[in-house]
């Protein structure tokens, strides 16, 4: 590997400031309509299997979450790009 490649591991570092952010003020932009909201604004279905959260301007499915004690699930699939603000701005 050269200085400008490096493999996933590298990533861990500056990916962990996204999830220590405030997630419900993350500028979420939904890829069926182009609309972006903040994930505190979307609908949540919390009775299935997963968490799913829906966009509030079209109701399509953006994110899927799921904990089944050994395993955690992520699918943001349905996110065209999220936007936080870091909470130490210093």
């Amino acid at each position: 590997m050269t200085d400008r490649m490096l493999d996933g591991n590298a990533a861990a570092g500056p990916l962990a400031e996204l999830f220590a952010i405030e997630l419900t003020t993350i500028m979420m932009t939904c890829t069926a309509c182009s609309s972006t909201t903040p994930m505190g604004a979307h609908m949540l279905y919390a009775d299935a299997p997963a968490l799913v959260l829906r966009c509030p301007s079209c109701s399509a499915v953006v994110l899927r979450y799921s904990n089944d004690r050994d395993r955690l699930r992520l699918d943001i699939s349905g996110v065209a790009f999220m936007e936080g603000v870091p909470s130490d701005t210093s």
